[in-house]
């Protein structure tokens, strides 16, 4: 309601509305299907083999960019965004020494729901600016309300209704909170940046999810980082800023 909302305030509707379907259909690739999947291989497999796996994402990213939209993958950005990689390995190096592992299955799921974003990246960057980023996030989470609305009676039936009743206001508050920040803006300002760089440089900047992350546990959780971690967080830091300036003057040229 709220992206509608700013979408009708900010005269957003598009004139061009042949491809507005498979624009919608976005929706269900991400958050629709990829949360699915992941959130299900979550229950049998450890937190950090999933952490891991979704720093996978970018490497498919510039894979599908490459095979899909012909983006030319540069020796710069393949080196940069392996020094990424690594960076998200040292971060999260603690969690899997310490992992409880978990089933192909499981690992399986979350892989699928990492591999539905990596095309919605792909998918999404093919649309350019033909679309307002906010309209374009308005429509996707829509059908995404959709899909959540489909599959909805099959976790009633497992749990019932008993667990929304016990939420106080302030679960509820937090809920639609973190909702606007992350389906609502995180979105938008995704799809901004996504119309205006390659899939591949924007797929890299995604290594800087754990960084934000271990931010916030330090500033807000008082948690402390090893050695290792912020030996990583800096390996991210440096190498998608290099990324960044590289793409900046390959502009300017």
């Amino acid at each position: 309601f709220l992206l509608w909302l700013l979408v009708a305030v900010s005269s957003n509707f598009p004139t061009n509305r042949t491809h507005l379907l498979q624009l919608g259909l976005l929706g269900w690739l991400n958050p629709g299907i990829s949360y699915t999947l992941s959130l299900i291989g979550l229950t049998t497999t450890s937190v950090s083999i999933s952490t891991l796996l979704w720093a996978t994402e970018p490497v498919l990213i510039l894979a599908l960019a490459r095979l899909l939209l012909g983006e030319q993958l540069t020796p710069k950005l393949i080196t940069f965004s392996a020094i990424a990689l690594f960076g998200v390995i040292l971060i999260g190096g603690s969690t899997l020494v310490d992992s409880t592992g978990g089933d192909l299955y499981g690992s399986s799921l979350i892989l699928l729901g990492v591999l539905c974003c990596a095309f919605y990246t792909v998918f999404a960057r093919r649309f350019g600016s033909e679309f307002n980023p906010l309209f374009a996030v308005a429509l996707q989470q829509s059908y995404a309300l959709i899909w959540v609305l489909a599959i909805w009676p099959f976790e009633l039936n497992r749990t019932g209704v008993e667990s929304l009743r016990n939420l106080s206001m302030a679960d509820w508050v937090r809920a639609g909170t973190s909702g606007i920040l992350y389906y609502a803006l995180a979105f938008w300002f995704y799809l901004t940046g996504l119309s205006r760089v390659s899939a591949g440089v924007a797929g890299a900047c995604l290594n800087l999810i754990p960084v934000f992350g271990i931010s916030g546990a330090v500033l807000f959780l008082h948690e402390r980082l090893s050695l290792i971690q912020w030996c990583g967080a800096m390996a991210i830091l440096l190498a998608i800023f290099a990324i960044l300036l590289s793409q900046a003057r390959a502009q300017n040229q």
